[in-house]
């Protein structure tokens, strides 16, 4: 089926017309006499794509009615029918959202080439529509993971936020989260099809920092051969992630402030100042209030950042959502490799529940790929761990040795060793050392060809 069109005339004899030509093109056809009867019909039949409607009605005004429609149905075109010489009614009726118009009994040509124009927009319309859903749905809130009362409270307070368009400082340890929460607010704000850039703070030096945030004019310095946009620019009508704000040189604090005070910056070396509108999401792991008390943070930009202030919890805080975790990043890998699912056995579900988890969700993202790449069978066992999960187990049942480096050192090389079947190189690749490390280590722990 091509598609669903709507005809709206009180003129019967025209109605059936322009319905058999265009049902012999494949459309599917729905009539209505009146404003009131099309508004009906709209709502009882779903995915009505194209409306032809006669600019003159008995119950109300066709400019009127291509108002509400278009209101009620964005993404739905309407080609209006005018009388002969009433051009001004096809005009006017364009300027209220009408895709465009024909004269009736003159443009009978016209009508198939116009709607299937018509209807390709309309099927154009969907796929983005459908296109942006898929991003929201994988970048919104509805992409993180969570149950504990903690983090939901701290979705919570974000999604209260989204559509204020106010500043918000997001804070917590490195890898709880602070980008895809900055993300997530930014697609579920009216600012969503705007762009999104982030920048890291802590990444770049002063004079390069300012260089990317700002942008810069030729000559401004050695090498500015050509004028630059800076993030702000980029990010103009839509959000800037400032990453690590509290690593941030003084100097360029001031000039954040200006911009969020004025919306307005000067570029390195110019005179003239740059007008943006940009939404401002700030993520810091450290405790600005009391770097202001002490001069490295200037209060007044704390104050202006900390307008909205989330705090994210760390791993350790939301332990029940570390399975939950773990197995969303079992999934991905695996689908990454090209291989099924593994299990988590028992031992190993134990040990990553008890783990401190300091770089939190990060650390947890990474080993998870590490042990999918590693494990050949079905169950992903505690062996594959790295040696600190099973500090404190020792060898056997000695204690005294349960807390000794050494100790732990040896028996997680004899596991890799015997994971590899021996191969020194693949070894020393999976515990990340040189090769005559790996041999000396081997030699140091009388590890022979028995152990592997």
């Amino acid at each position: 089926m091509a598609g669903k069109i709507l005809i709206i005339d009180d003129e019967e004899k025209l109605r059936r017309l322009l319905r058999r030509i265009l049902e012999l093109e494949g459309y599917m056809l729905f009539e209505a006499s009146s404003g009131k009867s099309a508004l009906q019909v709209l709502e009882k039949e779903e995915d009505i794509r194209i409306i032809i409607s006669d600019v003159k009605l008995p119950d109300i005004n066709g400019l009127e009615l291509i108002r509400r429609i278009k209101a009620a149905y964005p993404f739905t075109e309407i080609i209006v029918l005018t009388a002969f010489g009433s051009i001004q009614d096809g005009v006017s009726a364009i300027k209220n959202g009408a895709f465009d118009y024909i004269t009736k009994g003159d443009d009978n040509d016209r009508v198939i080439p116009l709607v299937d124009r018509a209807m390709e927009k309309t099927r154009l319309q969907h796929r983005v529509q459908l296109l942006e859903n898929k991003i929201y749905r994988k970048l919104g809130f509805d992409s993180i993971l969570g149950n504990a009362r903690v983090f939901q409270d701290a979705i919570h307070l974000a999604r209260k936020v989204a559509p204020a368009d106010t500043a918000v400082l997001l804070q917590g340890e490195t890898g709880t989260g602070k980008e895809v929460f900055a993300e997530a607010i930014h697609y579920e704000s009216l600012r969503r099809l705007k762009p999104f850039v982030a920048v890291n703070c802590s990444a770049l030096g002063r004079d390069i920092l300012e260089s990317e945030i700002f942008g810069h004019k030729a000559g401004a310095f050695t090498g500015a051969v050509r004028d630059k946009r800076g993030l702000f620019e980029e990010a103009d009508e839509g959000t800037i992630f400032l990453d690590e704000i509290g690593d941030m040189d003084p100097d360029l604090q001031a000039k954040l402030l200006r911009v969020l005070e004025t919306g307005t910056f000067i570029k390195v070396g110019d005179t003239r100042p740059v007008k943006v509108n940009v939404r401002v999401i700030a993520a810091t792991n450290k405790d600005l209030l009391n770097l202001s008390s002490t001069g490295v943070f200037r209060a007044d930009l704390y104050y202006r950042l900390s307008v909205f202030r989330i705090n994210l919890p760390s791993l350790h805080e939301r332990i029940r959502d570390i399975p939950l975790l773990a197995t969303h990043f079992l999934q991905v890998f695996s689908a990454k490799m090209n291989r099924t699912v593994p299990s988590m056995s028992e031992e190993f579900a134990g040990l990553i529940r008890k783990h401190r988890w300091k770089g939190n969700v990060r650390e947890l993202k990474n080993i998870m790929e590490r042990v999918v790449i590693l494990c050949e069978g079905n169950e992903i066992s505690a062996d594959l761990l790295p040696p600190e999960f099973r500090e404190g187990e020792g060898e056997g049942n000695d204690h005294s040795t349960a807390f000794d480096l050494a100790t732990v050192e040896k028996s997680h090389i004899r596991r890799v060793l015997l994971h590899t079947r021996g191969n020194k190189t693949e070894t020393a690749r999976l515990l990340g050392i040189g090769l005559t490390t790996l041999y000396r280590k081997i030699e140091e722990y009388q590890l022979d060809s028995r152990d592997h």
